[in-house]
């Protein structure tokens, strides 16, 4: 299974339901008891921990850089004397010299990510100004690989909509991950014994 950088658990069990309130229902033989049902008029968004949320993935990024550098650098002497009456045939003496540096550099990158789906997630812990910690995966497996897609993140329930779906671009600290096992994705890495030489190979 691949490492995962996101919230864990991956999900959790609701909170179990006190004895005491339990009896409280027999004993009295109400419908309704404080603490172990949701409010009459409260919808079925999530709120508590255990509970779960469909996250629709939209993550469409994109980003470009491009860069030139030009450097030039010239430079030259001469010298030059006419005849020299103390050399014999009164000879004629001339220096010169010159130098030229040039650079110059270009550099450029680019890239597009798209990701699309839906995952649904579990409420792992519910903080103290009410927001949502949310963490799920969802494990396909197809041939002989498996597909892992797995997400995390901050959730604010004001963001949920009524049919208890948000969108990724709504989730805060959001780590969202992607990655396969199998045979196709073990051909993408390099073997270790090559990893080992490669980092004392000073070329």
């Amino acid at each position: 299974m691949p490492p995962t950088n996101v919230h864990q658990p991956m999900s959790a069990r609701p909170a179990q339901r006190p004895d005491a309130l339990a009896a409280s229902l027999v004993a009295t033989g109400s419908i309704y008891q404080a603490g172990t049902s949701r409010t009459l008029f409260e919808d079925r968004r999530a709120r508590y921990v255990g509970d779960t949320i469909t996250v629709t993935i939209t993550e469409n990024t994109s980003a470009a850089t491009k860069s030139n550098s030009s450097l030039s650098k010239t430079g030259s002497i001469s010298a030059s004397s006419g005849p020299n009456v103390n050399l014999p045939g009164k000879s004629l003496i001339e220096l010169k010299g010159s130098s030229s540096n040039t650079a110059a550099g270009k550099g450029e990158a680019a890239a597009n990510n798209v990701f699309t789906g839906t995952i649904t997630v579990t409420v792992i812990e519910v903080l103290a100004n009410g927001n949502l910690l949310v963490s799920g995966e969802k494990q396909v497996a197809i041939g002989h690989g498996q597909e892992y897609i797995r997400l995390s993140g901050i959730i604010n329930p004001y963001f949920v909509n009524a049919a208890n779906t948000i969108a990724s671009s709504q989730i805060a600290d959001a780590r969202i991950e992607y990655k396969e096992s199998g045979g196709i994705s073990e051909a993408q890495v390099m073997g270790w014994l090559a990893r080992f030489f490669l980092t004392f190979m000073p070329f």
